[in-house]
């Protein structure tokens, strides 16, 4: 009877930590994906003025919608995989790779605390264009990654497949095509070092990232070996 009474503990003991743990993970989702949804309403008031043309629809009037639709389309890809994605099954511990991740993907939203310069048309186009790569590239990763994506240094599903057979971080990569885009229609002192601060904590990431894949994964140590981090070849 003892025993029965034991496991029957064990059993409810078991379950209110799974519901525990199931209501957790539900609040860490929440701050994210009302982020990812307010700046996606930002990017979408954005695009009224594209909808009331003075003048003739050019290339830069294109490009500029390109860019803008396939941030949005970016961010509502990032909110759908927030709500779908599976549970961790492994984190890194401590404090640090927490203040890490948090830094390196929000550091560079400062930057609009900066005047913005008026560029010529060529570098206007060429900010674009970066914009428009980066955010394009964002989502190819991003929709592989599906219910594997995370913030935070967390595993759950290896993913090797489409842009990750090249190099082990195509989501990063593409995002800083992005904001190096943004970066050169603020280009001064002050923004190059929240640039470059901002990069550092990326880097310091993606080293958090790939010691908990390789604590979780034994098959990452050769991915790892024979695919670049960042640039094929390069690094």
């Amino acid at each position: 009877m003892n025993e029965w009474a034991d496991w029957m503990w064990k059993v409810a003991n078991m379950r209110a930590q799974q519901r525990s743990g199931c209501m957790y993970d539900l609040l860490m989702r929440l701050p994210l994906l009302g982020w990812v949804l307010l700046s996606a309403m930002a990017q979408a008031k954005g695009l009224f003025p594209f909808f009331i043309i003075g003048g003739p629809i050019d290339l830069a009037y294109v490009v500029h919608l390109g860019m803008r639709v396939s941030t949005i389309g970016f961010l509502l890809l990032a909110a759908v995989a927030v709500i779908l994605r599976s549970r961790p099954s492994s984190k890194a511990g401590g404090l640090e790779p927490r203040i890490t991740a948090l830094a390196g993907g929000f550091t560079m939203n400062a930057i609009a605390l900066f005047p913005r310069h008026e560029l010529s048309l060529s570098l206007e186009m060429v900010s674009t264009l970066l914009v428009l790569i980066g955010s394009v590239g964002a989502i190819v990763a991003l929709s592989q990654l599906g219910r594997s994506f995370s913030v935070m240094s967390e595993t759950r599903h290896l993913v090797t497949t489409g842009p990750y057979r090249f190099v082990r971080h195509p989501l990063y990569l593409t995002e800083q095509i992005a904001i190096i885009g943004v970066f050169i229609q603020f280009a001064s002192v002050w923004t190059g070092l929240l640039l470059a601060g901002q990069i550092a904590f990326q880097l310091r990431r993606m080293h958090n990232e790939e010691s908990v894949l390789t604590a979780s994964f034994p098959e990452y140590s050769a991915y790892r070996q024979t695919t670049a981090r960042l640039i094929p070849g390069i690094y």
